[in-house]
């Protein structure tokens, strides 16, 4: 079953991993997209804050990213830029460690989870690769997160997928409604509304 459109706004809970709450929001513009969120959360005893603005083109793929961080050590910043060529500056400067990336996966977020989903489009027991500039949460540190994406069945409210960040020893199985959003993402997150 493909995706259909995404839900204007989505909310998540987080647990396991930290305890708290994400909003987001999903805005057609032009032929791309704009999503706007936060989340809020404690994480080993420490409260924090990150709000982010990312555009991605009509096929889900990352263009810009601006992320925001609270917490007790104070306010971070981080802006990324994707060009046409695929590579990306990060506060300006640019990473070649990044080049071939095409999505921004944000610690802080479980929707971000979501882009090379649809973005890959892949059909039942095919797998991807799906590198992505990864965002920390505490700090805002930006570093190159390998990621691998199999479409494993349609479960009863859309798809589900394994997924694997080999760096972390982590493996799950994500679900996804039928607007290729997260509803379930074991040890991080489950959808709210």
């Amino acid at each position: 079953m493909p995706f259909c459109d995404p839900p204007v706004s989505a909310a998540w809970q987080h647990r396991d991993a930290r305890a708290g709450f994400e909003v987001a929001f999903v805005h057609p513009v032009g032929s791309g997209y704009r999503v706007e969120g936060t989340t809020t959360a404690v994480e080993d005893g420490e409260a924090w804050i990150v709000g982010y603005s990312l555009r991605l083109d009509p096929g889900w793929t990352a263009r810009s990213a601006h992320v925001v961080g609270r917490s007790a050590g104070g306010v971070r910043e981080v802006s990324l830029e994707r060009d046409r060529a695929g590579r990306w500056r990060i506060d300006g400067t640019a990473v070649a460690a990044f080049d071939g990336c095409m999505d921004v996966d944000l610690e802080s977020s479980a929707l971000t989870n979501a882009f090379p989903v649809r973005r890959l489009g892949l059909d039942i027991g095919r797998r991807a690769d799906a590198p992505a500039v990864y965002v920390r949460a505490a700090d805002l540190a930006v570093e190159r997160l390998e990621q691998r994406y199999v479409r494993l069945d349609d479960g009863e409210h859309g798809q589900r997928y394994g997924y694997a960040a080999p760096r972390f020893g982590f493996e799950c199985e994500i679900s996804y409604d039928a607007g290729g959003l997260v509803l379930a993402y074991p040890g991080i997150a489950v959808r709210a509304a």
